[in-house]
């Protein structure tokens, strides 16, 4: 027995010695969020003395591994360092994610999801947390115009619409903190009710790529997001303090995070703005102030395989409008365009009268995420939205302080998506969303209702996915679907529903009629789909050649379909349509670029071709029991719009820097052979910088922004007879303000810096000239020049 037993341990051994020993484990080292390779990652297997290094490309090889399991502890600079089993039975493949993050000084921003590329064909402009900071007292629309392409709609200067490649409102999808807004954005002067200080970052694509945030994004995605927050115990924060002498006002912001080293976190963060009347170089601007309040929670859970995140945001805004704006009869209106000056001008003061806005918008989301080995990280997301909007005419008697258009808009959204990696070069991405909104529109104001009472159902699915062939090429393809039904009950002038046709095209619709009105239940439904097609060609470090091809479908918006009189803080009547469908939008756009810190440069060339592009111009001028107003009414035609922007930036001597930006676009209605209304002027800026890291980081600034002449528009101009002098007068909406130049000087210096702390004081002044100018795309250029000087005194404070 006991030969026996020796017999069977020496077989044992037998077998152990002459185990395969030449297996390989290899693999790459990538970051969570965004699957971006890691070089540099330590990776040590535990038992043994063997340590490699990932590669340039992220990726490491073992070699002369047994068959078993092995422990592996996995590092990276700016990376958390985790442990791994793996089980190697022959050669093995695995990759291993790090949660990558940057510490900078007294800010811990994650360098992963919040900035990662939304898509990976389209060249993507991206404004930095410092350079927000500098519109600490403006708008998301006042940050977004330092982008190349970006201009804006304007309604005076408190309400700033983003336009992007002469597209606007209801084109632009706007993301904040990763709820797509829905906030009324039809309306001309309807701002974003976003505060440009509750984000840490904005993203720009000037095209329909996104397409995870809606297949209507004929214009543009513009996304707002938080910074992420490191899994470290920790405490930090901010507070910015501005005055500015245009306005005579101030606004304070403050925020304050907390996180811990078990991945839970916490930020609170407020803002308040108050201003009163704006000043051109030679007159206040009367009854212009805004009163600002803001407020947003974000909490939550940041585990590497799972997490949960919570967020509350309140913005209240009310807004003055140009008192000069609101006029009475057509004398009154023919003077004002063909005066120099408003025919309304009061002394200053803070108090905010009628015409003016109150937009109050609540947002609530609640997300999780969870990730299965084999099956990919997957979000599940619910988001509220409260958009309560109130314009106040002119009244008088007892009506005086009822508003003319109290709007309540609710809305209810799902979404569910999946991030996948397909094998080592590509990722996939799906999702579907469902969405639920209603609209009311309160009938005690005693005015007609511009927007009817109506029920919204979306429903939405799409898939991307991208692949890299070598090093040198990315391709991309993605599709998405969207469903939408409208239930919506509206009461129509008799004369308005013969005057259109109804009666003979929608007799189905009709519920009853009431008086001089006919009630109806308009249910609409649409189909749309859009896509994205692109490659991305990298020449070497510094080249890099986008293209990208967009396919939009948008459905019209309720204004669009059932505007039907006076939008009070836009001071026009505004006429809809029923028989509208959706436009289409093909866009196609290039990108040459080269990264260098010496000299770069972007060049954007692109074309759009838009079907059914739905347009509002200006009719007449039509007569009511509250004045003389323009009418503006909607049409669709078919548009195109071509264009190029340019980026340039050269360091040409120690500390000194020449930036550069031009933006053209031209559009035109096809079907009627002439331009379109309201395109931005060719627009060139320059500007020298001075910055001195050895000087307490001391930054000087002059820019340049030369504004030329709209030379192609519509004429829309028309005539109305004036009862005073029984004449008829010629009503000029359609030339274009002249040229013009403006100068703006920027500062900053580092008072006091520390390894916890650090206090900068800034001084900017904007139109240093004090020229006097009206802006192309200002709706109230017809009645007042734009902003004068403004002296900015901005102080911030990281802790």
């Amino acid at each position: 027995m006991r030969y026996y037993a020796l017999f069977v341990l020496l077989l044992c051994s037998s077998i152990s010695l002459s185990q395969d020993c030449n297996y390989t484990l290899s693999g790459s080292v990538k970051d969570l969020h965004d699957g971006s390779l890691l070089p540099g990652a330590t990776l040590i297997l535990a038992g043994t003395e063997q340590a490699v290094l990932s590669d340039l490309d992220g990726k490491y090889t073992f070699t002369g591994l047994c068959k078993g399991t092995y422990a592996i502890q996995v590092s990276h600079p700016y990376c958390l360092s985790k442990g791994f089993t793996v089980r190697v039975d022959g050669n093995t493949t695995n990759n291993f994610l790090l949660e990558h993050h940057l510490e900078e000084l007294n800010e811990v921003v994650l360098e992963g999801e919040a900035y990662r590329n939304q898509t990976k064909t389209l060249f993507e402009n991206k404004i930095s947390n410092a350079q927000l900071e500098d519109f600490s007292s403006g708008t998301l629309g006042d940050a977004l115009n330092s982008i190349s392409g970006v201009s804006s709609l304007n309604t005076g200067n408190t309400v700033v619409k983003p336009m992007v490649n002469g597209l606007h409102s209801s084109r632009i999808i706007i993301v904040n903190n990763g709820v797509r807004m829905e906030d009324q954005e039809w309306g001309a002067e309807h701002g974003p009710n976003i505060d440009v200080n509750s984000a840490s970052n904005l993203t720009l694509i000037k095209g329909a790529g996104a397409l995870r945030y809606g297949g209507d994004a004929v214009g543009g995605v513009i996304v707002a997001e938080a910074a992420k927050v490191a899994r470290k115990d920790t405490l930090f924060g901010k507070t910015i303090m501005s005055a500015s002498s245009n306005g005579r006002g101030s606004s304070v912001t403050s925020q304050v995070t907390k996180s811990y080293k078990s991945g839970w976190y916490g930020t609170l963060q407020g803002t308040v703005k108050r201003f009163g009347d704006f000043e051109a170089p030679d007159y206040v601007l009367s009854n212009t102030g805004i009163f600002e309040r803001n407020a947003s929670l974000r909490f939550g859970l940041n585990e590497l395989e799972y997490g949960v995140e919570g967020y509350y945001s309140f913005f209240k805004n009310d807004i003055g409008i140009l008192r000069a704006s609101h006029l009475g009869g057509a004398q009154d209106q023919v003077r004002a365009i063909n005066s120099d000056r408003p025919l309304i001008i009061r002394d200053f003061t803070y108090d905010i009268g009628n015409p003016r806005q109150e937009v109050t918008h609540h947002l609530a989301r609640l997300k999780v995420f969870r990730r299965f080995e084999g099956v990919g990280k997957i979000s599940l997301q619910y988001d509220f939205q409260r958009n309560n909007r109130q314009e106040y005419d002119i009244r008088r008697g007892e009506d005086a302080d009822n508003a003319s258009l109290d709007l309540e808009l609710d809305t209810h959204t799902l979404m569910l998506d999946l991030d996948r990696d397909l094998f080592d070069a590509g990722t996939l991405k799906v999702g579907a969303m469902a969405r639920y909104q209603n609209n009311f529109a309160d009938p005690n104001t005693g005015v007609r209702r511009l927007i009817p009472d109506y029920d919204k159902y979306d429903l939405g699915v799409y898939a991307i996915t991208d692949y890299r062939f070598g090093e040198h090429l990315v391709v991309e393809a993605g599709l998405r679907f969207d469903y939408n039904y409208m239930d919506v009950f509206k009461f129509y002038r008799t004369s308005f529903w013969e005057a259109r046709n109804y009666d003979e095209l929608f007799p189905e619709i009709v519920v009853e009629e009431v008086g001089n009105q006919i009630l109806t239940n308009p249910k609409l439904d649409f189909y749309n789909t859009s896509a994205t097609a692109g490659a991305t060609y990298s020449f070497n470090e510094q080249y890099n050649l986008f293209f990208n091809y967009s396919l939009a479908s948008r459905a019209p918006n309720p204004s669009e379909l059932f505007s039907e009189g006076l939008h009070h803080s836009a001071s026009r009547i505004e006429l809809g349509d029923l028989r509208f469908g959706p436009e289409v939008s093909h866009k196609l756009s290039l990108t040459f670029q080269r990264e260098n810190t010496v000299f770069g440069f972007s060049v954007n060339p692109y074309i759009n071709t838009i079907t059914d592009f739905m347009v509002i111009e200006p009719k007449e001028i039509q007569q009511t029991v509250r004045g003389n107003f323009q009418v503006w009414e909607y049409r669709q035609t078919n548009a195109q719009l071509l264009g190029v922007d340019v980026d340039a930036s050269l360091a040409f001597a120690e500390h000194f820097r020449f930036n550069h930006q031009f933006s053209m676009v031209k559009g035109y209605d096809r079907t009627r052979n002439e331009a379109l209304i309201n395109m931005p002027p060719v627009n060139i800026q320059n500007g020298v910088v001075y910055q001195n890291p050895n000087v307490r980081n001391l930054k000087l600034s002059l820019q340049s922004d030369y504004m030329f002449g709209q030379n192609e528009f519509p004429d829309n101009n028309f005539e109305v007879f004036v009862p005073e002098t029984e004449t008829m007068e010629t009503v000029d909406v359609s030339t274009p303000p002249e040229a013009y130049h403006l100068l703006n000087f920027s500062s900053s210096i580092d008072l006091y810096m520390d390894q916890r702390s650090k206090l900068t004081l800034g001084f900017t002044v904007t139109n240093l000239l004090d020229t006097s100018y009206r802006n192309y795309l200002n709706r109230l250029r017809y009645y007042a020049d734009d902003l004068g000087r403004n002296f900015l005194l901005n102080l911030k404070y990281n802790y």
